[in-house]
């Protein structure tokens, strides 16, 4: 069976784990795929892998996202490439020891991905999403978004920043026919792990998803509509309630009167 052709999808951090996985099931779904990641020799196994199981096109970029030029590249094939219809910005880095045990040089590194490469990718695939009238964005956050207390702090308010961006695009895209999910992964079994300090092995089992089950938990979001799918959040109720409570306090959080329980009128000046 002929599967109808739905544009080509740009991931990065693709040459394995998530983003591998991501390349799989879009490929399968009738995407072509851009594969974007620093591994030369995984990036051209995986293309040859999808492409005799799937007969979509595949092509590779080898880049490393901390590099300027490499970053401004993708950025270029993101605007001049009109055939693109999904963005999955997975690149990312972690950690797990305190700030304090951390090398600042990789917290500035992480931030230049997580943060700085993801908002520049996304910056340069918007306009021609709108100029079409359609596309998907697919921003890979994790659940220390919400719970920042879990592991690294900087890891963790890069991951708010994902999410925070998100929602913002959410509101301000309403209406222009593009799809934007933030993807909240709790532990998933893949490299990450390693490169954070904390091998995926020391980390209670129960706790940890499979890379293939966190992907298609996360399509399945995307399919029913979710701008935040959080793969291991049994109750969605939970969340609703968490954004029905945040949403409910925005209007009250800018007045010309302070709050009245810092007493600011009952000082007398000295």
């Amino acid at each position: 069976m002929t599967q109808t052709r739905k544009g080509t999808a740009l991931i990065t951090g693709a040459s394995t784990g998530i983003g591998a996985i991501y390349a799989d099931r879009l490929a399968k779904r009738g995407h072509d795929l851009i594969l974007v990641a620093r591994n030369r020799q995984r990036l051209a196994s995986l293309a040859r892998r999808l492409g005799n199981e799937t007969g979509r096109k595949v092509e590779t970029v080898e880049a490393d996202l901390t590099s300027a030029a490499d970053l401004r590249r993708v950025e270029q094939l993101i605007r001049t490439n009109g055939d693109i219809s999904v963005l999955v910005n997975n690149a990312g880095v972690g950690a797990s020891a305190p700030l304090i045990d951390s090398d600042i040089d990789k917290m500035e590194d992480m931030i230049r991905l997580n943060v700085g490469a993801l908002t520049r990718l996304t910056y340069a695939a918007v306009p021609g999403f709108i100029a079409r009238g359609h596309g998907t964005i697919i921003n890979i956050a994790s659940i220390v978004a919400i719970a920042p207390e879990l592991l690294n702090g900087v890891y963790g308010g890069s991951k708010a920043f994902v999410l925070a961006f998100t929602q913002s695009l959410v509101h301000e895209l309403a209406g222009k026919g593009i799809r934007i999910q933030a993807v909240l992964p709790g532990a998933t079994a893949t490299e990450f792990w390693d490169v954070a300090g904390t091998p995926v092995h020391q980390l209670p089992a129960e706790i940890v998803m499979s890379a293939a089950d966190m992907v298609d938990a996360a399509l399945a979001g995307l399919d029913l509509g979710e701008v935040v799918t959080i793969p291991a959040l049994a109750d969605k109720s939970e969340w609703d309630r968490h954004e029905s409570a945040r949403l409910a306090m925005t209007n009250k959080l800018s007045s010309a009167i302070p709050a009245p329980r810092y007493n600011l009128h009952t000082h007398v000046n000295a």
